[in-house]
């Protein structure tokens, strides 16, 4: 499984809900801060885009980005730290 970083803007209508509810139908995923989300799929970034894509508008933009198992926080809730850490360690084993 392929562990991406999300970050996205909402320009003009900001519909959050929709955007929300299509990263949360992904198997494991958490949002470690306001704009930015972590999932983990069989996806390739292309298809992640393409699925996120369905519930933006023309002027919203959207990073998707590979982790590769390495990573550094600071300042995260305990719960999401934990979520985001196993992520990470599954993807490096």
């Amino acid at each position: 499984m392929s562990v991406y970083q999300i970050n996205y803007d909402l320009r003009k209508q900001r519909n959050y809900q929709s955007l929300y509810d299509q990263i949360k139908a992904y198997p494991s995923w958490c949002r470690p801060l306001e704009s930015c989300w972590i999932i983990s799929t069989n996806q390739s970034a292309s298809q992640v885009r393409e699925h996120l894509r369905a519930v933006m508008d023309a002027d919203d933009g959207l990073l998707i980005t590979q982790l590769n198992g390495e990573a550094a926080w600071y300042g995260l809730d305990t719960q999401v730290s934990s979520h985001l850490k196993d992520m990470l360690e599954r993807k490096a084993a």
